[in-house]
């Protein structure tokens, strides 16, 4: 089959009508990465029977989930808003999560692996297709990746028009990591497993392999580091210069405001705007870490503030407190 790509085989897995969307599922096969094996599935939403296309914005769900988090089987998500916005929409599923198969390493992949490999293959083939710089929006996990390739220098401005960060942090102290008996002990315990299963833990349809948790203990342990054993993710955050908007609910219990901030802060080189969904700033709701994006009040009060970001690469004016 002849590829799609001139970068690596990537084949063109389906192409369908879904109402007034064109949906291209294509499967790109990078080769960059240890593990030859690796398999990325990424979705391109846009208007059926639309002349060009526009702005690129690739989508990076969180843990325990897939592209639907982001374009249910309805047609209703942020995807499918910004595809009717006019944007050209491409939705990317991380090693083993939906359309993307289960690599032969899967238990050992990790934020290291996806920001180092995956994303710059990403991001290379969408600048192919669209000829434009992509933009990016990452929601939880998604949005941690895409701040460890930025500080990592894995995407930089050839990559990256932009980049949005919804419920992403890495400062939340977790205490008992803290004592490395139990550091260690959650370490062993986790090795005897593949993965974490989000159906069985009730996190989400998709389950997580068991390199990404043993990558978060390293990171919160003592003297832990947001970064790999190459490089210091965290202190590299602070020469990116890519546009940033970052995203908290108030009512987000398991990436709090602050720490989302503090995440936000340490990109102090960047043109930059913070955003909180709460009742004080003049929302109607205390939003939660899903409901920030998914939800019916998302729908009216957060997407249009996303489109607005990447149409301007700033917040309106009565939204700007940064």
């Amino acid at each position: 089959m002849q590829s799609s790509s001139e970068l690596f085989p990537v084949a063109l897995v389906s192409a369908e009508l879904r109402g007034d969307l064109s949906e291209d599922v294509y499967r790109l096969k990078p080769g960059n990465a240890s593990d030859f094996s690796v398999e990325l599935a990424l979705t391109r939403l846009g208007l059926a029977g639309q002349q060009g296309r526009g702005m690129p914005v690739i989508l990076l769900h969180g843990s325990f989930s897939n592209r639907r988090f982001w374009y249910s089987p309805r047609g209703i998500g942020l995807g499918p808003f910004l595809a009717r916005a006019g944007f050209d929409v491409w939705i990317a599923e991380m090693r083993g999560h939906g359309l993307s198969p289960r690599n032969q390493a899967y238990k050992h992949n990790s934020v290291a692996e996806y920001a180092r490999y995956d994303l710059p293959a990403i991001a290379a083939f969408v600048r192919e297709q669209s000829g434009q710089v992509p933009h990016w929006v990452g929601h939880s996990l998604g949005g941690i990746t895409l701040a460890a390739a930025l500080g990592g220098g894995y995407l930089t401005a050839e990559h990256a028009g932009s980049a949005a960060l919804f419920g992403a942090q890495v400062s939340r102290v977790y205490w008992p990591l803290k004592v490395p008996p139990v550091e260690w002990g959650g370490r062993l315990l986790l090795k005897g497993f593949q993965h974490i299963s989000g159906a069985r833990f009730k996190r989400g349809p998709e389950d997580e392999p068991v390199g990404v948790a043993l990558e978060s203990l390293r990171w919160h342990r003592l003297f832990g580091r947001f970064g790999d054993a190459e490089r210091d993710w965290w202190a590299g955050m602070a020469d990116v210069q890519v546009p940033l908007l970052a995203v908290s609910a108030a009512g987000d219990l398991q990436d709090p405001a602050w720490a989302c901030r503090k995440l936000f802060e340490q990109f102090s080189s960047a043109s930059r705007s913070f955003l909180l969904l709460g009742k004080e700033q003049g929302f109607s709701s205390n939003f939660g870490h899903v409901e920030m994006l998914v939800s019916k009040e998302a729908q009216t009060e957060v997407w249009p503030l996303v489109e607005h970001w990447l149409r301007e690469r700033r917040l309106p004016a009565d939204k700007q407190h940064d």
